[in-house]
């Protein structure tokens, strides 16, 4: 790590800029240390499927009297085709978060529920709803490979923190006790605010 908390090695200036005031948003808001290595198992969530050349450039654990939670600055490489099929590679950077829960939920992803999934569930009705969290539903698409783990550990106090998350555009997987969040997009600290915020709150309850 330099003097900027973060690896530097090979980001252009605007990447550097943007590292650098997303790293002081951490410090400043929450208890931020550097943990030693950690093997975050991110091949198991099928959210990354489409990246090759996944890597861990960054990790920084939040820091709670319970569970720790992280922030993931991730390498990554998508692949596109171009007109002449060949493939390109174009490096992103991204910020995740990544908590671990109590409970396991088998397979979950979460995300904000579009008028698409609505009527693809009026035909297949594959989501998982929860009938006694009305408002919950209606605003998230939840699918699972087994639906009594799910149900069992998204209890209200999981189902108000996704609640809390005041932004449209993310992604929720959950793999058995493993939860990330992130958005896709590259690193801001306006970006990485409210994935923070959501895997400290669910530290804090679970």
């Amino acid at each position: 790590m330099n003097k900027l908390s973060f690896n530097a090695t090979g980001l252009a200036d605007v990447d550097i800029t943007a590292f650098d005031a997303t790293c002081n948003h951490l410090r400043e808001n929450y208890r931020v240390d550097v943990p030693g290595y950690i093997d975050f198992q991110l091949e198991q969530f099928e959210v990354f499927n489409h990246y090759r050349n996944l890597n861990t450039r960054d990790a920084f654990a939040i820091k709670h009297t319970g569970a720790d939670s992280y922030m993931l600055f991730l390498e990554m490489n998508p692949n596109s085709k171009s007109s002449k099929a060949e493939l390109k590679h174009h490096q992103q950077y991204q910020p995740w978060a990544l908590t671990y829960l109590k409970h396991n939920f088998g397979r979950v992803f979460i995300r904000t529920e579009t008028l698409l999934d609505k009527i693809r569930e009026m035909v297949f009705p594959i989501e998982l709803d929860f009938k006694e969290d009305k408002p919950f539903s209606d605003r998230f698409y939840v699918l699972t490979d087994d639906k009594d783990k799910a149900h069992a550990g998204m209890t209200q106090q999981f189902r108000d923190a996704m609640m809390l998350i005041r932004e449209i555009d993310f992604v929720v997987e959950i793999f058995e006790h493993t939860l990330i969040i992130g958005n896709r997009k590259p690193v801001a600290p306006e970006h990485a605010c409210y994935l923070a915020e959501f895997v400290s709150r669910l530290a804090e309850v679970q």
